[in-house]
């Protein structure tokens, strides 16, 4: 299960979903971080019929916001 996963398909709108360049242009990485995400788990692809590879849209947002590294100690 990824850490950010998509809402289920009867909640999805087609505004909400773009391809890999939409998905890193909203999260401000490159195409290829998202790739990076999706292997490790953070995210997911939505899988419609056309098996198109898209991302929802304010999912890869909030993952965006998330900052790499380890949190410190209290």
């Amino acid at each position: 299960m990824p850490t950010f996963p998509n809402p289920e398909l009867y909640e999805l709108y087609q505004r909400d979903l773009g391809d890999i360049w939409e998905a890193a242009r909203v999260a401000g990485v490159k195409p290829g971080t998202i790739r990076v995400w999706e292997t490790r788990g953070k995210i997911e692809r939505v899988r419609l019929d056309d098996d198109r590879p898209l991302y929802h849209l304010p999912t890869i947002k909030a993952a965006a916001q998330v900052k790499p590294g380890r949190p410190k100690a209290a």
